[in-house]
């Protein structure tokens, strides 16, 4: 199978790797680190070393209606951009609703849905402080959106599972570079094998944004060696 995915695949010995595309802009090596070797096997990525100006050029010149569209980083099939709406038709208004809550247990409001809210967050929370506070962390499951002070925003550790790995799966600690979102640069991270399919990660320096549900990739250089789901 062919996709448009700015990514590149590498076979070294009887291991595939997946690796970053040339254009830094839109490498999307990040969001397919679970591609097995199975899949790899089977996958070509044409576009990963090219530009997007030289993927454009190539459109034109074979007449392709798509070579001077818009750029898009919306969901593919939320078209209009507006996920709140797509979500609220799919669940229902209202249905995950809660408490906005400090750091400390303190109920500082409520809110009209988790899915409005992003780690990291200050703007629009509709509550008093002593403090500037940000969005610290997102509690799905009680419907409660955590928030604290700026500090509050960054973490030495985190704990993924649902772990894919390129090489062979570690046993010891492993020293490697972690990406925990799709903009983040990789930073320096030793990862601590768990069992079933989980790993800690330990940070060389405290890293802020870390979101449950998003996911923390590991890099080799531009090679991809595993990742997994932040918990």
């Amino acid at each position: 199978m062919a996709t448009g995915h700015y990514a590149g695949i590498v076979k070294e010995g009887d291991r595939y790797f997946l690796h970053k595309g040339l254009d830094p802009a839109k490498d999307q090596s990040y969001f397919l680190f679970t591609l097995t070797q199975e899949q790899m096997a089977h996958t070509l990525f044409p576009l990963g070393q090219m530009t997007k100006d030289e993927v454009r050029r190539h459109a034109n010149r074979f007449n392709l209606r798509v070579a001077e569209k818009a750029e898009s980083q919306d969901i593919c099939f939320v078209p209009d951009g507006d996920y709140v709406r797509f979500l609220e038709e799919e669940r229902g208004s209202g249905q995950l609703d809660g408490d906005i809550v400090h750091v400390s247990g303190k109920v500082l409001g409520q809110h009209r849905g988790v899915y409005r809210y992003t780690v990291g967050q200050r703007k629009g929370l509709g509550i008093g402080w002593t403090a500037p506070l940000f969005v610290v962390a997102i509690d799905a499951a009680n419907k409660r959106v955590i928030v604290g002070e700026k500090e509050y925003l960054r973490r030495k550790e985190l704990q993924i599972d649902g772990c894919n790995w390129s090489i062979t799966e570690p046993t010891e600690p492993l020293s490697t570079h972690c990406r925990i979102r799709y903009r983040h640069q990789e930073v320096p991270a030793t990862v601590e094998p768990l069992p079933d399919r989980q790993a800690k990660i330990i940070f060389a320096q405290p890293q802020k944004g870390i979101t449950p549900g998003q996911a923390a990739v590991f890099y080799d250089g531009d090679k991809v060696i595993g990742g997994g789901w932040i918990q």
